[in-house]
């Protein structure tokens, strides 16, 4: 996959004019006192894959869950494909959501899983069953499409987690660590499949705790803390090398914006 240009924040769209999958100004949520995500400003062009990184409690699931529709912000305003997320009928038309843990219901078999969402999303029958069995093959599912899930190991959990994020064909697709509990084979499929669906101009929104995942997929990274987005750019950006010639991982980048943040809001100084 061929890296694209980094996003220009402040005309909302890239060098390009590529239209903006993914907007959001001021996107603020708040429980009670707690702000869990600050006025959170993002531009993410479409058939692009925005890595999205951050400590445990930075806020990356509340942005989620915000940006899927299933929390409502206290304050801002974020688009989808171009809908406001007060739209919510049109918006969920638009999107896929994988989450950590997939929602499924362990009594059915894979398939029927597959096919009740199917079905959720109004897909006609052929081109349901073509999908779910096209689908199934290429993530290795197939010969164990008609076991009950509950007998499902966490990883092919994760495998029909995707599989029906992505059954919709939707133009949007939120990601939260997909290769959770996947071996290597596993993972670097699914990896492979995200990939594909990047060529389609699908735009990936991607949170994992894997670096080398983002390092390999993203073509911006943005990393919160804290509920704020404290850094922003390509990978390599990122990882540049340091005045002194030393070259730097994107794990070390990441630590060091996090922790420079962390010092800052400690002095009361701007990070």
């Amino acid at each position: 996959m061929t890296n694209r240009s980094p996003v220009d924040g402040a005309a909302g769209l890239r060098d390009d004019q590529t239209p903006l999958a993914i907007e959001t100004r001021g996107l603020t949520k708040r429980f009670g006192d707690h702000v869990a995500v600050d006025g959170l400003d993002l531009s993410i062009p479409r058939g692009s894959v925005y890595g999205f990184l951050g400590p445990n409690g930075a806020g990356k699931t509340t942005t989620m869950r915000m940006l899927t529709t299933l929390l409502p912000p206290s304050a801002g305003t974020a688009t989808i494909a171009g809908t406001p997320l007060s739209e919510r009928a049109t918006v969920t038309r638009s999107l896929g959501y994988l989450p950590e843990t997939p929602p499924l219901y362990d009594e059915l078999t894979g398939r029927e899983q597959l096919s009740y969402v199917a079905f959720l999303h109004d897909l006609p029958d052929a081109v349901a069953t073509e999908r779910i069995e096209s689908l199934l093959t290429r993530l290795d599912l197939r010969e164990d499409a008609d076991r009950p899930l509950s007998t499902y190991s966490k990883g092919m959990r994760q495998k029909v987690g995707l599989i029906q994020a992505v059954l919709h064909e939707p133009a949007v697709l939120f990601l939260d660590e997909p290769t959770s509990g996947l071996d290597p084979r596993a993972a670097r499929t699914v990896l492979d499949v995200i990939e594909d669906l990047v060529d389609e101009e699908t735009t990936v929104f991607l949170s994992t705790h894997i670096l080398s995942v983002v390092d390999e997929l993203a073509d911006t990274i943005g990393v919160l803390h804290e509920g704020r987005l404290v850094a922003e750019g390509s990978p390599g950006d990122l990882t540049r090398r340091a005045e002194t010639g030393e070259e730097r991982t994107l794990e070390q980048a990441f630590l060091e914006v996090t922790a420079d943040h962390a010092t800052a809001a400690t002095t009361g100084d701007s990070p």
